[in-house]
């Protein structure tokens, strides 16, 4: 189920009196998520479905309108709240490119040798990072640069890595 979702940002606090969000987004496009037809907001007992009925743009952040709220007060309780995205609706992935939530959890092979275990793509600026829990146990920090990743293969749970010197 949780790769069915992707996460695209949380909730911050409420904005004006009539029921909208500020929401911190996740991912580099926040602007598809106008065509967005439905969001889910993470609860303890699963996804709550919610249906947007306003999108803009504010500098960093994003203000979502809701139809199932109409004020402030009835938004007041979702702040900090996570909202979700169906995999069908996320930006499509142009080549060499991949979900971060497919990544994770990839065994990682150096030389046809497991070195370990993807655990968390992080993102620095210039590129992504890739987390790999060893599998002695210590943490390696690979750079996803060509030079690094030599072949994802999501469908057989496999990334094959070149660790550069000093890594």
């Amino acid at each position: 189920m949780e790769k069915d979702y992707f996460r695209i940002g949380v909730i911050t606090e409420p904005h004006g009196v009539k029921g909208e969000v500020k929401v911190f987004p996740v991912g580099d496009e926040p602007g598809h998520l106008k065509k967005v037809k439905q969001m889910f907001l993470k609860e303890r007992d699963g996804m709550i479905p919610l249906t947007p009925a306003g999108f803009k743009n504010q500098n960093d952040r994003i203000i979502l309108k809701f139809e199932e709220y109409a004020d402030r007060t009835a938004v007041e309780k979702l702040r900090k709240k996570e909202l979700y995205i169906l995999r069908e609706d996320a930006v499509p992935l142009k080549k060499d490119e991949y979900y971060v939530t497919d990544l994770e959890g990839l065994d990682v092979y150096e030389n046809d040798e497991k070195i370990g275990v993807l655990k968390e793509v992080q993102n620095y600026g210039a590129n992504d990072v890739y987390e790999i829990e060893r599998t002695d146990g210590s943490m390696l920090l690979l750079p996803a640069i060509k030079d690094c990743i030599l072949k994802v293969d999501i469908e057989g749970g496999r990334m094959d890595v070149s660790v550069m010197e000093g890594l």
